[in-house]
């Protein structure tokens, strides 16, 4: 069994990112949850992709507007 195995892949549009810096800080961010694998952040996409196990959709929304961005359907 890999890294990845049973592990999820969520991906989030995301607006009021525009830099490297809030890539950066959403990444930052979502690494200190327990069972986040993986973070993948576009600015340019506006789009944050979570590879991880355990972690609820609900969380990563949360944390991610913790950090200042709007999360969009």
């Amino acid at each position: 069994m890999g890294l990845f195995s049973k592990a999820e892949t969520h991906e989030f549009n995301v607006s009021g990112m525009d830099c490297g810096g809030c890539e950066r800080k959403i990444t930052a961010a979502l690494t200190t949850l327990s069972g986040v694998k993986k973070v993948s952040a576009s600015s340019s996409e506006g789009k944050v992709t979570v590879v991880s196990k355990g972690v609820s959709k609900e969380n990563i929304t949360s944390k991610i507007q913790d950090s200042g961005f709007t999360v969009n359907p």
